[in-house]
């Protein structure tokens, strides 16, 4: 298994930092705009369609989607974004109870959409955008940024959780993660985040700022975590597909960069340090 998982990485990697890191912007929309609609053909499944047939339609569908919201404010998206994963927040908090309410083929399906096309939105706002904090214009080195709030995150609750895991954070949805983890990867995120003001010398506004950004990222990206492993859990499979040999599939490696990188876009948008931009 070991092996099998250091091989895909080593196939993967690549793809994934030259379709990120190394296109232009209308390349890395098509290239993330690939990735969303993998991911929803995953997210079919979780959904309940199990025909061939319906996944593929409903990950065409997604991308028509896509291509839709390129008409649409992005602004418009992240704050609906915000709203929406503030519900999710709540839907995991109660589970099982009120998954009657949402676990009807069409009502999973409608809830892929709400996770998949905000975080598309929202990386492509990022790509995009007129960056200003740290009088940079590099949005690459932002990307970079709110990919690198998620590992710390998982990095930080990976050795919390270890040491200190023993209050459970939702046992009905991912018995494994624990409040301890939540705390020690909110931590390394604030740890990483005053590093990163540091050398961009930040003065103490600024500093605040990005703490509390990264913060409230690192948050939310705790609960796009647990949106997709409710999904799974309702549904009764362990992984969102088998596409990755020993990693799962597409929606298991970007759970949690679905929720965080709308929020994040948002709010550095809010705060003025990022503008709408052309594609």
């Amino acid at each position: 298994m070991l092996k099998t998982r250091i091989i895909t990485a080593l196939i993967m990697a690549p793809i994934a930092i030259g379709g990120i890191f190394f296109l232009p912007p209308l390349g890395f929309a098509l290239f993330t705009g690939a990735i969303i609609t993998i991911g929803a053909w995953e997210w079919a499944n979780m959904s309940g369609l199990t025909e061939s047939a319906g996944r593929i339609i409903y990950a065409l569908l997604t991308a028509a989607v896509l291509y839709a919201m390129l008409e649409v404010p992005a602004i418009a998206v992240l704050w609906a974004a915000a709203i929406w994963w503030v519900l999710c927040f709540l839907l995991v908090k109660g589970y099982p109870n009120g998954s009657s309410k949402w676990g009807s083929v069409p009502g999973r399906a409608i809830m892929g959409l709400l996770v998949l096309v905000p975080a598309w939105v929202g990386l492509n706002h990022l790509r995009t955008g007129g960056f200003e904090f740290g009088e940079s214009d590099n949005n690459l080195l932002l990307i970079l940024y709110v990919f690198c709030i998620v590992w710390v995150a998982d990095i930080g609750a990976y050795f919390a959780g270890r040491a200190f895991g023993k209050a459970k954070l939702a046992p009905r949805v991912s018995p494994g993660k624990s409040w301890a983890g939540v705390w020690g990867g909110l931590a390394a995120v604030g740890i990483f985040a005053l590093l990163i003001g540091w050398l961009a010398q930040a003065d103490a506004a600024q500093m605040t700022l990005l703490i509390i950004a990264s913060l409230v990222t690192g948050a939310v990206s705790v609960v796009g975590d647990l949106m997709e492993s409710m999904l799974k859990r309702f549904r009764g499979i362990k992984d969102s597909s088998q596409l990755l040999p020993g990693h799962g599939g597409i929606m298991d490696r970007i759970d949690s960069l679905t929720a965080a990188i709308p929020v994040f876009a948002l709010v550095i948008t809010q705060l003025g340090w990022l503008t709408a931009g052309q594609w």
